[in-house]
C-alpha cells in the first residue's frame, strides 16, 4: 500500500516538473521588444479637427405646403389597358362583404314582382337574399345576374401594378 502511495506521489512530482518546464520563461524576446519600443522618442498627437455647426434653416410656412402632408391624394395609374377605376372607399359596406366569397353557398332562388333574388347561406349559418347590384365578398364583388342555378358577380381586385381589374366569379347552387 505504501509502495502504491509512493508511486502516485512520484508520478505527480514528474507531471508537475514537466508542466513547469513547459512554462519556462520563453518571453525574453518579448521583453527585449518592449524595452526597444519604450526607448523610442514620443510623437506629437495631432489636434482634433474643429467641428463646424450645421447651418440653420428657418421654415416659413406662409406660402408652402406642410412637409407632413401630401400635396394631393396620390393615385397610381397602372399601365394595364384592362384596368378599371379603384373601388370607392367611402361607399358604405354591405353586411355580406365581410365574408370571403368561397364561404357562401347558394341554396335557392326566389322571384317576387318579377325581381329575381338569390338565396345564399354564409358562414354565420343564416340564409341571406341578394339581388342584382348587391355587393358580396371581400373583393368588392357586385352581383350581375341571378339564375336558378347560379349567382354571377364581378369582383374588383388589385392587378399588382397599382391599378384594379374586374374578375368574373359565380356561386353555384349547392345540393
Amino acid at each position: 500500500m505504501k509502495l502504491r502511495h509512493l508511486r502516485t506521489n512520484l508520478i505527480c512530482v514528474i507531471v508537475i516538473a514537466a508542466a513547469s518546464a513547459a512554462c519556462s520563461n520563453g518571453g525574453d524576446d518579448l521583453d527585449v521588444y518592449i524595452d526597444e519600443v519604450k526607448l523610442r522618442p514620443g510623437g506629437r498627437i495631432e489636434p482634433l479637427p474643429t467641428i463646424r455647426p450645421a447651418p440653420s434653416y428657418a421654415y416659413v410656412a406662409a406660402d408652402r405646403r406642410s412637409p407632413f402632408m401630401p400635396d394631393l391624394p396620390q393615385q397610381r395609374v397602372g399601365a394595364d389597358p384592362n384596368g378599371v377605376n379603384a373601388p370607392d372607399p367611402n361607399r358604405p359596406r354591405e353586411f355580406l362583404e365581410q365574408f370571403p366569397l368561397d364561404s357562401f353557398r347558394m341554396v335557392g332562388s326566389l322571384e317576387l314582382n318579377q325581381i329575381k333574388s338569390g338565396l345564399i347561406q354564409a358562414t354565420d349559418g343564416l340564409v341571406h337574399r341578394v339581388t342584382v347590384g348587391n355587393h358580396i365578398g371581400q373583393n368588392y364583388g357586385r352581383v350581375t345576374s341571378i339564375s336558378d342555378s347560379e349567382i354571377q358577380l364581378m369582383e374588383t381586385v388589385p392587378n399588382g401594378l397599382g391599378g384594379y381589374v374586374e374578375r368574373p366569379a359565380s356561386i353555384g347552387l349547392s345540393d
